[in-house]
């Protein structure tokens, strides 16, 4: 448990995981970690038991580095709920999980180097490019970015990912859950609709939003959702994602951001698949376009024919080691 702060800027809680090799090792070089999207508290990294997002942890761990992942604001013990794909607070987080991961370590006779390697996957990859972002900037007194490895991530809400969701191009029960827990979250944040019934059909609009409480896993949401786009959203809401105008359109701007208008100075990879049905392959495609722009040459590499979930794991893999050949163990 750390102290961060809300998207508001007010003080509050947060949990994470903290993954230490048993190596004898004083001075580590830390992994950042910034996992994929999840509803239900439980499943936070730091809390459950299984699941690839704590295993991509260890993994870390088990290649000689401390893992660190913060599980976000409103996952694992931390109060409140979740402020989904909201890159500002989930860079804080980040940012805030580093430090606290530095100071318990060394109540533990354990040092965090000041390099720290840069990974998420799926709703992590903006992360964690923002948080390389953040950290070329001198955020931190002591943290500086190595290198980053972003897997599978919505870098280009707007104009890639929301297209496809909406289109019937990706997996139809991942583009439901999305676009309902995104719209729920980002109304918390952004005060897109007065009544669930300006976006969502009946009988959904009195159920959706308690949906996303935290309290509900994957498999209890999925259920309770209709099968398709088109049986979840009013026409009010299409236009409204199709044609983003005002503080809507502001706060994509923002999400859509972490490729653009700054010079990394560092090695950055994006791991895709183009069989991936959750996240198209054209959001790196389009990250990668925007760091050519800064005279980055952020190389595409595809982890193979593999689902989005298992994108994560082949990325986690090859990201460990190319974190490896720049710090043999």
């Amino acid at each position: 448990m750390y102290r961060t702060i809300d998207p508001d800027g007010h003080a509050t809680t947060a949990s994470g995981l903290l993954a230490l090799p048993d190596n004898g090792e004083h001075d580590l070089k830390a992994v950042a970690f910034a996992h994929g999207t999840m509803a239900d508290k439980a499943d936070a990294p730091s809390v459950s038991e299984h699941g690839s997002e704590l295993a991509a942890t260890i993994t870390y761990a088990s290649a000689g580095f401390a893992g660190v992942t913060p599980d976000y604001l409103g996952l694992g013990l931390g109060p409140g709920p979740h402020p989904y794909s909201d890159v500002p607070s989930e860079t804080t987080a980040y940012l805030d999980m580093l430090r606290a991961a530095r100071a318990y370590s060394a109540g533990i006779e354990r040092q965090l180097s000041r390099e720290v390697y840069i990974t998420g996957f799926s709703q992590g990859g903006p992360a964690a490019m923002n948080l390389a972002r953040t950290l070329r900037g001198d955020a931190d007194d002591w943290f500086r970015a190595a290198a980053v490895a972003a897997i599978s991530g919505p870098f280009d809400i707007q104009a890639t990912e929301l297209p496809a969701l909406l289109n019937n191009s990706l997996d139809p029960t991942s583009a439901v859950f999305y676009i309902a827990y995104f719209l729920v979250a980002w109304n918390r944040l952004h005060n897109l609709y007065q009544s669930p019934g300006e976006v969502f059909q009946a009988p959904y609009d009195t159920t959706v939003t308690d949906l996303f409480d935290g309290s509900h896993g994957l498999r209890d949401i999925v259920g309770s959702l209709p099968a398709s786009i088109d049986g979840l959203l009013t026409p009010h809401a299409l236009d409204m994602l199709r044609n983003p105008v005002g503080s809507f359109a502001t706060a994509l701007r923002v999400a859509d951001d972490t490729c653009r208008d700054w010079t990394p100075g560092i090695p950055i990879r994006l791991y895709t698949s183009g069989k991936d049905r959750d996240v198209v392959a054209g959001n790196s495609v389009r990250c990668q376009a925007l760091l050519r722009d800064r005279g980055v040459d952020a190389s595409i590499i595809d982890v193979g024919e593999v689902n989005h979930l298992d994108s994560n794991r082949s990325g986690t893999a090859a990201a460990a080691r190319w974190f490896l050949e720049s710090h043999p163990s």
